[in-house]
């Protein structure tokens, strides 16, 4: 885990987006524990509270959940809800910017629709 202190964004955020991406990414897989709040503070030299609130985020979306004794463990399903998550965002932060700025170039939708095609061609044949 990396920890920016010098971005914007809260640390107990950045902490909670590389625990999603770690079970995202099945570094966690579903049921399995994920490092206690003091292991993860003393990782990064940060206030065990401060990751706790980063963990409380996840136990609030349902990602992981608190087994009384045993620590923190990734729920079943967590995976599928993060993809659902990060799809809406996806739609939000992408999908809809690219709309927006396609209909100012006023290009029509066909076009859009050739320039991803063409984007994924590139990607699938880089040379």
């Amino acid at each position: 885990m990396n920890i920016n202190p010098d971005i914007d964004k809260p640390i107990f955020i950045q902490i909670a987006e590389q625990l999603e991406d770690s079970i995202f990414t099945k570094v966690f897989p579903e049921e399995t524990k994920i490092p206690s709040t003091n292991e993860i503070s003393v990782l990064l030299n940060i206030n065990p509270h401060t990751v706790l609130k980063g963990m409380n985020m996840l136990v609030d979306e349902e990602i992981i959940y608190k087994k009384r004794g045993l620590g923190m463990f990734v729920k079943e399903g967590a995976v599928k809800k993060i993809r659902k998550k990060r799809q809406s965002q996806f739609y939000d932060q992408y999908v809809a910017a690219l709309i927006d700025e396609a209909s100012k170039l006023q290009m029509s939708k066909e076009e859009v629709i050739s320039l991803i095609e063409r984007g994924f061609e590139h990607e699938c044949n880089p040379n």
